[in-house]
């Protein structure tokens, strides 16, 4: 499985143990992936995060507000979209 899909099955399977509506860090996937060297993941999971956004499987939300992860600037959160 390549690194894009690993980080994909991460985030959708880290999202889908929490409670509807609570949020995940993008840090959680990219330690799962690769546990010793996550930060180099980061930038690839966020694409992967924002992808998924685009396809409407995620929302990326800072403060509260879901937001357009392409343009964010720094901490952002990942979650489920709300019904």
């Amino acid at each position: 499985m390549d690194t894009s899909a690993s980080i994909e099955e991460a985030i959708l399977s880290l999202l889908s143990q929490r409670v509807p509506g609570k949020t995940i860090c993008p840090s959680e996937p990219a330690r799962q992936v690769r546990p010793d060297n996550w930060r180099r993941l980061m930038e690839a999971t966020r694409a992967v995060a924002a992808q998924l956004a685009s396809q409407g499987r995620i929302e990326v939300t800072q403060r509260g507000q879901v937001i357009d992860i392409t343009s964010a600037r720094g901490p952002v959160r990942l979650r489920l979209p709300r019904e």
